[in-house]
């Protein structure tokens, strides 16, 4: 792949995780129905992938328990991300989530690592970002209780990432991915099987590109874009995912975002762009 093709391929995969809030809330159901009809296909699309590859899934037993607790907090992070778009739209979701690099570098501390001053002030923007963004703080407002959960979704995200870190140096990134989202459906189908009964053509179809379009492709396409891009570069790429979402949701939905969404993902994307730019970001962001 050559560096143009590398960088439209993390433009194509930002995008599509971007999309993401705008597909599950165009397939108009429940939140948990949404996570186990897109771990179906992302499952497939992932499977589809390994097998032109000619790499069958292999996990040894001694980090099959990890690959559990993975694929536990992909549903998570799944179902907590669709209940903020279903409680507070697109936008807030999208913000709430894009936090998640904030808490990388408090978890990272917890672990003893030492992250660099720039990193510090990043927590910090975003803490303020986040607090622009929230309309008001009442936990009683839906709004409210929306950006908590798409916070909540991007602490989840940032274990599941650092999870994924791990394990990624002992299993290929693909597998990982497979593996998890097999777990994610395991964990959520029982919950879900009564309600995909019902869905409709079109339902299905929106959980389709939200299974191969925005996991199993964008998923690929960032594996096989950073074996040509630097983190630091793709990272900055993905802080437009924010962007993307906020800007369809404004044309599709008609939902609005106000000055202070407008100003706190402002300095949520600055952060994010300018600690990864720097240099200080030591991995790409995988998301939702």
């Amino acid at each position: 792949m050559s560096p143009r093709n590398a960088l439209l391929g993390l433009h194509v995969g930002a995008l599509a995780f971007g999309l993401s809030g705008i597909f599950g809330e165009l397939a108009g159901t429940t939140p948990m129905a949404i996570v186990s009809g897109r771990a179906v296909f992302a499952v497939f699309a992932l499977g589809l992938f390994l097998a032109v590859l000619g790499r069958p899934l292999r996990v040894a037993c001694r980090h099959l328990p990890w690959l559990v607790l993975g694929g536990l907090l992909l549903a998570a992070h799944w179902l907590t991300f669709f209940e903020s778009v279903r409680v507070a739209g697109v936008a807030i979701a999208t913000l709430g989530f894009a936090s998640f690099p904030a808490f990388t570098v408090v978890l990272e501390v917890l672990l003893g690592e030492r992250p660099r001053p720039l990193e510090y002030l990043m927590v910090i923007v975003v803490s303020i970002g986040l607090l622009l963004v929230a309309p008001a703080l009442d936990l009683g407002d839906g709004a409210t209780q929306g950006l908590i959960l798409g916070i909540l979704s991007g602490l989840l995200f940032a274990l599941l990432s650092l999870l994924g870190r791990a394990l990624s140096r002992r299993i290929d990134p693909i597998q990982v991915a497979l593996g998890q989202n097999l777990v994610a459906l395991a964990c959520s189908l029982p919950f879900a099987s009564a309600t995909l009964q019902t869905l409709t053509v079109p339902q299905w179809l929106w959980l389709a590109l939200l299974g191969v379009f925005c996991t199993g492709i964008a998923h690929s396409l960032l594996v096989a874009s950073l074996r040509v891009v630097k983190a630091r570069n793709a990272a900055v790429i993905f802080a437009l995912e924010p962007v993307y979402g906020i800007s369809f949701a404004w044309l599709l939905f008609s939902q609005t975002p106000t000055l202070g969404m407008l100003a706190g993902g402002s300095l949520i994307i600055a952060a994010v762009s300018l600690n990864a730019l720097l240099g200080s970001a030591n991995q790409l962001p995988k998301t939702a």
